[in-house]
């Protein structure tokens, strides 16, 4: 796998546990459908150090591209587990970075 993509949901306060759950939900689906591999979804809902009321939603992935791809048909499940999400946060953005491995290691 050749990328980490991470994306990062603002919620409303006391919503992040709901959202992470949604965001769990959601996970499941794509891989049910095969459109993404595993997710890793975690939160700080305020009891923690560093930023609160913030979800998010983490997955290792071979290339960049987007679940509803050319010719993907949409997902019915999906509907209203997004509406329910967009009802609890305030932003979104989506973060790509690319995996270290050993042959892109430059000679030291």
């Amino acid at each position: 796998m050749s990328y980490v993509i991470r994306r990062v949901w603002d919620v409303e306060p006391r919503e992040a546990r709901k959202a992470a759950t949604l965001l769990a939900e959601m996970g499941r689906i794509y891989e049910e459908h095969e459109r993404r591999g595993p997710t890793t979804v975690y939160f700080n809902g305020g009891t923690l150090p560093g930023e609160r009321n913030q979800v998010y939603m983490q997955w290792d992935a071979d290339t960049i591209d987007s679940p509803y791809g050319t010719g993907q048909p949409s997902i019915d499940e999906m509907q209203p587990l997004s509406a329910k999400l967009r009802e609890i946060t305030s932003n979104s953005r989506i973060e790509f970075y690319e995996k270290m491995t050993p042959a892109k290691a430059m000679e030291i």
